[in-house]
């Protein structure tokens, strides 16, 4: 698989270093294991955005669902058939999983509901106010300089 040089990136930017750590997963993820559920992500505004997973024959109780560090992890844990031999033909997967989602800074999940076999997350992103962009004015006239002490030694 290619490899990408983010190096240029990292000379002219400070903290992202994250970003590595995701397209180097990213690259080493197998295709099969993405196959599994199937899933949807749609923006269904501004800062939110949901996750809908198709997850025929399982229960709200087979789910777990946890976030830690920006990662939210769904796990689903298979129940065992014991009627497994009655099965002529069997499509509808029942294995467990585990699918991971990366999230970006300050995204949270907002809330997780079953529904027609499908799990829907939502998941909104809450800026605090002390990160969010503030306007700086700026103050007319000369610049006051700083005063010159004479004939004092210096701190």
């Amino acid at each position: 698989m290619n490899r990408f040089d983010l190096s240029p990136l990292f000379r002219a930017s400070i903290g992202f270093d994250h970003l590595a750590r995701l397209m180097d997963s990213v690259s080493r993820l197998d295709e099969q294991a993405l196959s599994y559920p199937p899933y949807n992500i749609e923006r269904t505004a501004e800062d939110h955005w949901r996750i809908t997973m198709a997850l025929a024959g399982f229960a709200p109780e087979d789910l777990d669902i946890t976030v830690t560090d920006r990662l939210l992890t769904v796990t689903g844990k298979a129940k065992r058939d014991e009627d497994a031999n009655r099965y002529l033909h069997r499509g509808i997967a029942g294995r467990s999983f585990e699918r991971r989602f990366e999230l970006a800074d300050h995204v949270r999940v907002d809330g997780a509901k079953m529904e027609n076999g499908l799990l829907i997350l939502d998941l909104v992103r809450e800026v605090p106010e002390a990160l969010k962009p503030r306007h700086i004015a700026i103050a007319a006239g000369a610049a006051k300089a700083p005063p010159i002490l004479e004939g004092q030694k210096a701190a």
